[in-house]
């Protein structure tokens, strides 16, 4: 959720992530159509669009209809900012019907960067079925926590990822990788849109080949109040708490784990980016490296790069990796991402020694982006 909390963007889990805001003043505002054909959807089918904005019910799966106007087409004019790099979907009504690939799989996010065009035309072919299953699974052995409870905080699903020989040496003990939106890191079947990060079968075959340790992953799941949970302000201060505080320590009781701050690692997407970084920041003597890929440093009324530029102490000895993609909700973040790398290096910290900073101008804001990103950030923060 990211804008007006964010936005349901950054909210719902990242398929959907977007950080826009409608503006006020008409004169910054543009008339643009959208419209959908669909070959085989029945003319008296409702269709929605869903999206950044305001304007596109701020990821509403029913609240911004099309009229149908023949020949298998519905329509929309819409008015919106002429700035705003605009994400949006098209659904049925329901987020278990949306636009769909052959597979029965969610469309990645369409998107708008400028509106030289006043008419964004779509065919769909597919739309998704809320019985079909998503395809994949889950690589490995996964226990689970639930309901998990923080102070000042909505209670959340863990899922803790085992490495192979977990139950082969007793005596063994292993680094930590937590990670937020736990449940689009590892199960297809959990995941907002039905792709995750493959962080289970990147892990596998990392270890496999000795260019990773044997690392236990920990998915914290997300809520509706992920925005707020995620970014600074009171919740998101109560949510490093429990991450910190209350949610290691049961982990650590719980499972075999190295405790040590050089074998604690944390990671996140987007506003989990934005969190990651802010909790290895600001708990140094817990985490020792952070996975930010494409983080909200600096958008909206988000902003964590003053909080670095002001700090005043000793260069923190942090591991970093940062990245970004080059298309949709990513440009509206490139420009936060550019100053925190500013003044990262003003800290002290050095490209290609403890900071890593990768762009992907092809890459949109979503799962399977950042799934491919994983294995060098992986190689990078965690290591062998």
């Amino acid at each position: 959720m990211r804008c007006v909390n964010i936005i349901f963007l950054l909210a719902m889990s990242f398929g959907m992530y977007a950080c826009g805001g409608s503006k006020n003043s008409s004169d910054e505002m543009k008339n643009v159509t959208f419209t959908i054909e669909s070959p085989d959807l029945d003319a008296n089918k409702e269709v929605y669009i869903s999206g950044s904005l305001e304007e596109l019910g701020y990821w509403s799966p029913n609240q911004v209809k099309l009229s149908y106007v023949g020949g298998h087409k519905w329509s929309i004019d819409l008015m919106l900012p002429e700035d705003e790099a605009v994400e949006y979907k098209f659904t049925l009504g329901s987020w278990e019907n949306e636009g769909a690939d052959a597979n029965g799989l969610p469309l990645p996010n369409f998107y708008l960067n400028s509106f030289e065009d006043s008419v964004a035309n779509h065919s769909i072919y597919f739309w998704k079925d809320g019985d079909i299953e998503p395809q994949g699974q889950i690589t490995g052995h996964v226990e689970y926590m639930k309901n998990v409870e923080g102070e000042g905080i909505l209670p959340r699903d863990v899922i803790i990822w085992l490495p192979e020989d977990y139950d082969e040496h007793q005596s063994k003990k292993y680094p930590v990788l937590y990670m937020h939106d736990g449940q689009n890191i590892i199960d297809p079947k959990t995941s907002s849109f039905g792709v995750d990060w493959q962080v289970d079968e990147t892990v596998t075959d990392l270890i496999s080949k000795e260019e990773l340790k044997s690392v236990i992953v920990v998915g914290v799941y997300n809520t509706v109040n992920r925005t707020d949970e995620y970014t600074p302000g009171e919740k998101g201060t109560a949510y490093m708490e429990f991450m910190a505080h209350k949610l290691k320590p049961m982990i650590d009781k719980k499972f075999r784990t190295l405790q040590d701050r050089k074998n604690t690692y944390i990671g996140g997407s987007s506003a989990g980016g934005i969190m990651a970084f802010m909790l290895a920041w600001e708990y140094p003597d817990i985490y020792s490296g952070a996975i930010c890929m494409s983080p909200a440093f600096k958008i909206e009324q988000i902003d964590y790069v003053k909080d670095v530029k002001s700090f005043t102490g000793e260069k923190k000895p942090l591991k970093l990796y940062i990245d970004n993609g080059g298309k949709g909700l990513e440009i509206k973040l490139q420009p936060g991402i550019d100053e925190m790398m500013s003044a990262l290096a003003g800290k002290g910290y050095v490209i290609g020694d403890d900071l890593m900073y990768v762009i992907d101008p092809e890459a949109e804001h979503f799962e399977s982006a950042w799934a491919e990103r994983m294995p060098k950030a992986l190689k990078f923060v965690v290591g062998k």
